[in-house]
């Protein structure tokens, strides 16, 4: 099991948006059979900084998942209309 954060941070006034979005993909990777869960957290301090926490059966199974042309397409339309730059993913693990 991995656990995956998907920063991002969105431009001012598109928040809404974002998280509107947002909760139509998790409802996608819910129906991926790697994935496990994933919830949407918005900075306090810090107007239109989201963190995605995402937990996957493999680093594997999210590779694939973002690899998709429906991630792939998603992820072209918030580039060009609500995100304020790329988004940047970190993979955690477990210790053992």
């Amino acid at each position: 099991m991995v656990t995956i954060g998907m920063n991002y941070q969105v431009q001012e006034g598109k928040e809404q948006v974002f998280e509107d979005a947002c909760k139509k993909v998790i409802e996608v990777m819910a129906e991926d059979e790697g994935h496990a869960e994933s919830r949407i957290f918005r900075e306090i301090e810090a107007g239109g900084v989201y963190l995605i926490v995402s937990r996957w059966q493999s680093e594997d199974a999210f590779k694939t998942f973002i690899a998709s042309d429906q991630f792939k397409k998603v992820t072209s339309w918030g580039l060009a209309n609500i995100l304020a730059g790329r988004p940047t993913h970190t993979t955690y693990q477990e210790p053992a």
